[in-house]
């Protein structure tokens, strides 16, 4: 549900990005999410060094820059 309302909140403001699945037994993502110190999803990386857990519309918005 989060992961969708991430999406749906980064298309709104024409934000490009990628989606990694970890549903989809993507071993690359699950390691990556591993490195970060999280099992938790959504997980958004802005410029390679913001990571924002969850769907936190306020944190965001603030890494965007929106």
């Amino acid at each position: 549900m989060f992961c969708t309302q991430t999406e749906e909140f980064l298309r709104e403001r024409g934000v490009d990005f990628a989606i990694r699945n970890i549903a989809d037994d993507d071993e690359g993502a699950i390691a990556e999410l591993e490195r970060m110190g999280t099992m938790t999803t959504p997980v958004t990386v802005v410029g390679g060094s913001e990571v924002v857990v969850g769907f936190d519309r306020k944190r965001l918005e603030q890494v965007l820059g929106l």
